[in-house]
């Protein structure tokens, strides 16, 4: 019996109803807590109507693309145990992962903050990971550094 790996979400997942993009249908199911879509929608709208505010030069929809596959890592580490020790080997990210990561990364980066309205905090990291810098673009350089800083147990990876 063949089971399946991943969820059929991605071939249910609908495009949004402003951008009719199917990357901010999937980042706002991922901002979404307790099942309040209209919630996280509200959040993710807000954001893009600040972002566009202040980046009068690009389009909402392009500046978030360019934000989540500014914060995609390449490469992370994995443990792996062999002969009875544990070793970080550093491996190649899938694209699903990678954009699951990247995703994660930035709504947790907003979420770590506190006193202001979500939307403004995602509209701030959107820019920052747009930019090249903020909370999220700090995780990926630092995973990246460990990915490196690992090397020498690259042939452990199979």
């Amino acid at each position: 019996m063949a089971y399946k790996r991943f969820t059929a979400s991605e071939s249910i997942l609908k495009p949004d109803p402003r951008f009719n993009s199917k990357l901010v249908s999937k980042f706002i199911n991922s901002l979404m807590w307790d099942g309040k879509k209209q919630v996280a929608q509200r959040v993710f709208y807000d954001a893009m109507d600040i972002a566009s505010r202040k980046n009068k030069d690009i389009s909402p929809l392009e500046l978030f693309e360019s934000a989540v596959n500014n914060v995609k890592p390449f490469v992370e580490v994995r443990s792996k145990r062999v002969g009875g020790a544990n070793y970080q080997v550093p491996m190649q990210v899938n694209k699903k992962r990678q954009q699951s990561l990247a995703f994660r990364w930035i709504i947790n980066a907003c979420r770590e903050q506190s006193g202001r309205p979500m939307a403004d905090r995602l509209a701030e990291e959107l820019m920052a990971a747009y930019r090249k810098e903020g909370k999220a673009m700090q995780t990926r350089e630092q995973t990246h550094r460990m990915a490196d800083a690992n090397k020498a147990f690259a042939h452990f990876a199979w």
